[in-house]
């Protein structure tokens, strides 16, 4: 395997040996009570409470600071039939967002408009051309979502011309807030609301809870556009623990249950025919969702997304899925090219970053193209190209590294910027690009650290495959919906070997039977994506350790146990983890 992408194994520490021996029961066995305690579950009606999450444990939305404000203006344009327009962005959170606050308002008056701004004529967050078709237009309010934090400015010109806005974002806010009628974000330093990583839909869902409250409308109203919210949720990478986690449970419920003709149509051009999990909103519902605002226009999410009629949503789902092909293409072609460039390019085998540059590449795709990146070579990356003269892009990090603090090096060469600390964009003069390829390099080098250099797999407990039975299993399954903050759990097996059926499936992925030699009996089928170059070393016989998550496999309408191999060493190499990893590394 190449030496650049050989991982670091960490061990998670060991819990409290009174946390696992109070969790371990016939039905919990030890290894999947330590799993427990390693996340904080001490006891057993923490784990009761955690595994069966219970909508009336969400908060009431009046904790949240402006939201007495917020549904106050909402019940007065209401009364006063004023024209309302919800406003938001054009990614997955932002167009859920807007699909949930639009379709429930809906409900009271035919005076509303939804409004995603155009990803290339207008850029991130509320511009002044949305303010002016909302003049246009005769609104006199705007509810912004997953946007608008930091939009001082906009506000402030909204307000001139006669229209109010309410702001529901879930970004870190900055020194000032927009003077609207008010401000729902739980990161405002002043907001007590006791859960801090709603996404934007979620803040949406929590204005109409409040206005349910408010209006003697009925809870169960609200549970249909919890699909939306575990839709966000899923794809804008917010934890997926306390109040996150109930509305992912109950979204992904809805979403199974009765899904909306807008997800249906998704999931038949997807062909996705099983039980949805957090795995099939991020990879087949959320890049078709996003590749709308990449490709043509982000309102498309909306109306698939609002669509009452499976022929009405058949048909924006088939747009959206061309535009999603579209971008898979561009996607491929950028990887390339981009790729192509590094492999040609001297001074970026030695660098400790990756920036590359071409005006023709496509503005939609350079996020997705500089994760790629990233994944081959492990470096923080910008990918940029041009548009309207300037030198356009996005960065991507690796974990623990704050590539916005990198950039912020190098401000002087930008326009703008902006992002946190895995993500950012940024805009420059073309003839800065060089001087800032320069100086970011300077400015990673400058403060990354060795472990932040070497990827790394985070090991919950070593664990033998023959330790692998129906008590574990039933806890693996029931500690869903995965994300953030409680990710599927991953173990570690030493010495196991192929009993025989190791084979490539297409030309990158390894499948494999994988038994420990004492006990060939107890064997798992088992999936090793993008790991083909291990083939011949599997098929040799001798023993390897492998890091691997357990997981459901339906095919043709049967479910069996197999398991995901993340990670696999050669026993000659050793099994390392952390600081003698590092040593190995640095030598």
């Amino acid at each position: 395997m190449p030496a650049h992408l050989a991982k670091r194994w960490r061990l998670k520490p060991a819990p409290e040996p009174d946390a696992v021996a109070e969790l371990t029961y016939e039905r919990c066995p030890e290894s999947a009570a330590t799993i427990l305690a390693q996340r904080g579950i001490r006891d057993k009606r923490m784990a009761a409470h955690f595994f069966r999450p219970a909508l009336d444990d969400l908060h009431d939305p009046f904790l949240m600071a402006g939201m007495q404000e917020a549904v106050e203006r909402i019940e007065r344009a209401l009364g006063d039939n004023e024209r309302m327009m919800v406003y938001g962005d054009y990614d997955v959170d932002g167009t859920t967002a807007v699909s949930l606050v639009y379709g429930s308002l809906a409900r009271f008056t035919g005076n509303l408009l939804f409004y995603i701004p155009d990803r290339y004529a207008e850029g991130y967050g509320i511009s002044f051309q949305g303010i002016d078709k909302a003049k246009e237009e005769g609104i006199t309010l705007i509810i912004a979502l997953d946007c608008g934090i930091k939009s001082i400015d906009k506000v402030a010109y909204a307000k001139e011309r006669g229209i109010d806005f309410i702001i529901c974002d879930h970004h870190l806010p900055g020194e000032q807030l927009p003077d609207a009628v008010a401000v729902l974000d739980p990161k405002r330093p002043d907001c007590p609301y006791p859960f801090k990583e709603l996404s934007g839909c979620g803040i949406g869902f929590k204005l109409m809870q409040g206005f349910a409250q408010r209006n003697n409308i009925a809870f169960d109203d609200l549970l249909s556009s919890l699909d939306l919210v575990a839709i966000s949720t899923a794809c804008d990478i917010v934890p997926v623990t306390g109040e996150n986690r109930i509305l992912s449970h109950f979204g992904l419920k809805e979403l199974n249950d009765t899904p909306r003709p807008g997800v249906r149509a998704i999931l038949g051009m997807a062909n996705v025919k099983k039980r949805l999990g957090v795995g099939d909103l991020v990879f087949s519902i959320g890049p078709r969702i996003n590749a709308a605002g990449r490709i043509e226009h982000g309102r498309k999410a909306v109306e698939l997304l609002l669509a009452h009629e499976d022929q009405q949503a058949a048909a924006v789902a088939t747009l959206i899925d061309g535009n999603n092909s579209h971008r898979q293409e561009l996607d491929r072609n950028m990887t390339e090219e981009a790729l192509a460039h590094i492999a040609d390019d001297a001074w970026q085998q030695g660098s400790w970053s990756t920036v590359v540059f071409k005006p023709e590449w496509h503005k939609g795709v350079v996020g997705i193209v500089a994760s790629r990146l990233v994944e081959r070579h492990y470096k923080p990356t910008v990918v940029l190209t041009a548009s309207n003269g300037k030198a356009v892009g996005s960065a991507r990090s690796v974990k623990g590294f704050d590539v916005h603090e990198a950039i912020s090096a190098c401000s002087d060469l930008l326009d703008q910027y902006g992002g946190h600390m895995y993500a950012a964009g940024l805009t420059m003069p073309v003839e800065n690009v060089e001087a800032f390829r320069q100086r970011f390099d300077e400015a990673v080098r400058a403060t990354i650290t060795a472990e932040q250099r070497v990827p790394e797999e985070e090991v919950d407990i070593e664990l033998r495959l023959d330790r692998i039975d129906e008590g574990l299993l039933r806890v693996i399954k029931h500690m869903a919906p995965y994300g953030p903050g409680n990710m599927r759990p991953v173990f570690l097996a030493r010495g196991v070997v192929d009993t025989g059926s190791a084979r490539l499936v297409g030309e990158h992925h390894l499948k494999m039977r994988l038994a420990h030699p004492d006990d060939l009996r107890r064997s798992f089928d088992a999936i090793a994506f993008k790991q083909a170059a291990w083939l011949d070393r599997v098929k040799s016989g001798q023993p390897f350790s492998v890091l691997y998550a357990i997981e459901e496999h339906e095919w043709q309408g049967r479910v069996s146990t197999q398991l995901n191999i993340k990670d696999i060493k050669s026993e000659v190499d050793g099994v390392l983890f952390g600081e003698e990893r590092m040593a190995a590394v640095n030598q």
